[in-house]
């Protein structure tokens, strides 16, 4: 390698926004991550991630779920509403990779991508998101009682307001509709 690709800020240029945590709080982050959550890069400098989700229970729930996955691969990806310092909040695809196995939050490096242009942001509670992603998943309503420890006709209800929310006729249309696809 070359001394001049080696001087070459790779973070700092990437066409991808990054961050670096360090028990959850923002270390740095490149200017890509700072125009995605509507900031400068100093304003991220030791922000404790929590501020960008829109709840304590959000932060909490994905945070055990990414630990679980880490502990077993050191990475951890997912979709999620985050929200900018604007208050704004936008869907986001997250990709973690711990860089201390032995405790997966102590150093990783984050990824985002913002997912806004094709899937707008509906007023949905927790509960919904979980059951439409997982309904995009391709999980039945019984799979997901399962995995959120509720039965199917509570997931069926779910599924029901999400219709109404989204205008869908049916789940295809419903998942098309919150994928972004065109209808």
């Amino acid at each position: 390698m070359t001394g001049a690709v080696r001087d070459i800020d790779v973070f700092g240029n990437a066409p991808v926004a990054l961050c670096i945590s360090r028990d959850r709080i923002i270390q740095t982050c490149n200017p890509r991550f700072a125009e995605m959550f509507a900031g400068r890069r100093e304003d991220f400098d030791d922000r404790p991630l929590l501020s960008l989700y829109p709840s304590t229970e959000d932060y909490e729930r994905i945070g055990k779920a990414g630990l679980a996955a880490m502990l077993v691969s050191g990475r951890f990806a997912d979709e999620r509403i985050m929200r900018r310092l604007d208050g704004s909040l936008f869907w986001c695809q997250v990709s973690g990779q711990s860089l201390s196995p032995e405790a997966p939050f102590r150093l990783a490096l984050w990824s985002f991508a913002d997912l806004s242009a094709a899937r707008p942001v509906v007023d949905l509670t927790v509960r919904e998101r979980e059951v439409i992603v997982m309904t995009c998943q391709g999980m039945t309503s019984k799979e997901i009682g399962g995995a959120l420890g509720v039965s199917y006709r509570t997931v069926e209800l779910h599924r029901a307001r999400l219709l109404q929310k989204f205008a869908a006729r049916n789940i295809a249309e419903l998942v098309a509709k919150f994928v972004g696809l065109p209808m």
